[in-house]
């Protein structure tokens, strides 16, 4: 068998493994009984990417491939725009029904269980997977199957018609809620932190983001009873709550005030000095 290609970039290797594990209708418990590993050892192997050449053979022939096979479509799919135009973003901006289903779709969902959950099905639906295609954003193929033409993570313009429209919207929604439930989690912490340690953050925080997106595609296989919407903000900015704003300015004031009232003094008590202050 040959060898993948130097050029093959793991993350992407392991993506085209995963698809191809997928298109073969392959659970993790299917995975591991092949192998005889665990089904919790499957899915970390999966989505973490650690495992021998072996190991990568074993699961290539498994999906019904080779390594070389699955390196020449990891190529390919590293080159999928994560980014789109500002008319792509235009488009689903202006068109709530087509963002939702081009959402669903970068998600793993398929047309067919888009239309049993959503109130996007027949004529309807298929006049919006045509819009997606004449947009570029999706290849539409028969019998209503689609065909990602960007990456699954998307990127959105910071300052875009699809953030401008709907990014207070999502997080005024999101953050409208007690965060006491189950499946919920809400932690806020403020730190005074040096460069470096921002910077390791900022790393932390972006590995985390890739790390959700590779337990989505991961779980797309399971059915959608089995699956639950999820959302995960990450964020972090330079802040200080406004309470503390607000005293520290009385401070500062307090603080120049006196120094002002001292220097004052000093000068009526040495009016020579005050002349040439």
């Amino acid at each position: 068998m040959d060898a993948p290609s130097p050029a093959a970039n793991p993350a992407a290797l392991m993506d085209a493994l995963k698809r191809a594990l997928r298109r073969q209708g392959l659970t993790y418990a299917a995975v591991a009984a092949r192998m005889r590993l665990s089904e919790a050892s499957i899915k970390r192997m999966l989505s973490r990417g650690r495992l021998s050449l072996a190991q990568l053979l074993q699961l290539a022939e498994i999906a019904g491939t080779d390594v070389a096979e699955l390196a020449r479509q990891a190529k390919g799919n590293a080159r999928l725009p994560r980014t789109l135009s500002i008319e792509q973003e235009r488009a689903l901006a202006a068109d709530p029904r087509l963002l939702l289903l081009f959402h669903l779709l970068l998600g793993g969902r398929s047309v067919a269980e888009i239309a049993r959950d959503f109130e996007l099905r027949g004529t309807a639906c298929t006049l919006l997977l045509a819009r997606l295609d004449r947009l570029g954003l999706i290849e539409l193929l028969p019998a209503d199957r689609v065909r990602l033409r960007v990456a699954q993570d998307v990127a959105w313009r910071s300052d875009g018609p699809v953030r401008r429209r709907y990014g207070a919207q999502v997080l005024r929604e999101f953050l409208h809620d007690r965060f006491d439930g189950e499946r919920t989690l809400l932690r806020f912490e403020v730190r005074e932190l040096s460069e470096a340690s921002i910077e390791i953050l900022r790393r932390k925080l972006q590995r985390l983001a890739a790390e959700v997106a590779e337990l989505a595609e991961l779980d797309a296989e399971l059915p959608g009873e089995r699956r639950h919407s999820v959302g995960v903000a990450l964020a972090m900015r330079p802040w200080v709550f406004s309470i503390a704003e607000a005293l520290k300015a009385k401070a500062d004031a307090a603080d120049a005030a006196v120094d002002s009232t001292g220097r004052a003094r000093r000068r009526r008590a040495d009016p020579a000095r005050g002349e040439g202050s």
